[in-house]
């Protein structure tokens, strides 16, 4: 806003300074980088974290597998906490000892957290594994990618424009600084009889 309302400095007057005009230009510069280079750099960021996300999702969807672990027998400790990669976190969660087979035909036994919450021997349920068996989380999905991107673009958007505008404060301050310092200086030129009568001014 403090931008736009530089632009006034270009109207007609006498009294204009140099610097005057240069903080309207900064003013102007600055607000058309805000509209135009920040959603830029936003949009490619948004883009590139995109296709590194998108990437990753369809590396996790190759190299994950569901398959289904069968309960052995529910293991004494209470529930845990959800999955924070699952969409809600109102299914219970329970550690239990199952069985499982791997993708690769390899029979598998271990302590896995089952999305059940009273689980009983025999009781079915479906696990994120890698191609060997192994327990893996379960994979990025692309509404979330793209939720992440979206983010990421925003993120970088506001950034820009923060950078532009504190770039064009410190400009002006700068200026405000050095105008300042040659009021001193012409203050100090005139001296202590400035506006006395009979000193010349």
């Amino acid at each position: 806003m403090r931008a736009i309302i530089g632009l006034w400095r270009w109207r007609r007057n006498p009294l204009c300074r140099t610097t005057d005009l240069v903080e309207a230009w900064l003013a102007l510069a600055a607000l058309l980088l805000v509209l135009v280079a920040a959603p830029l750099a936003g949009a490619a960021v948004g883009v590139s974290v995109q296709g590194t996300l998108q990437k990753a999702v369809r590396d996790q969807r190759k190299d994950r597998h569901h398959v289904a672990a069968v309960v052995v027998r529910k293991l004494s400790r209470g529930p845990l906490a959800p999955d924070p990669e699952t969409p809600s976190g109102r299914g219970a969660h329970s550690r239990v000892v199952a069985d499982w087979t791997a993708p690769d035909g390899t029979p598998r036994h271990g302590t896995v957290i089952a999305g059940l919450k009273s689980p009983l021997p025999g009781d079915r349920f479906s696990i994120w594994t890698d191609r060997h068996g192994r327990i893996m989380g379960r994979p990025l999905d692309g509404a979330t990618a793209t939720a992440h991107s979206a983010l990421a673009g925003f993120g970088a958007a506001v950034l820009s424009a923060g950078l532009l505008e504190g770039t064009r404060r410190l400009i002006l301050w700068h200026m405000i600084r050095r105008r300042h310092a040659r009021w001193d200086r012409a203050w100090a030129e005139a001296g202590p009889d400035w506006g006395k009568a009979d000193t010349g001014s």
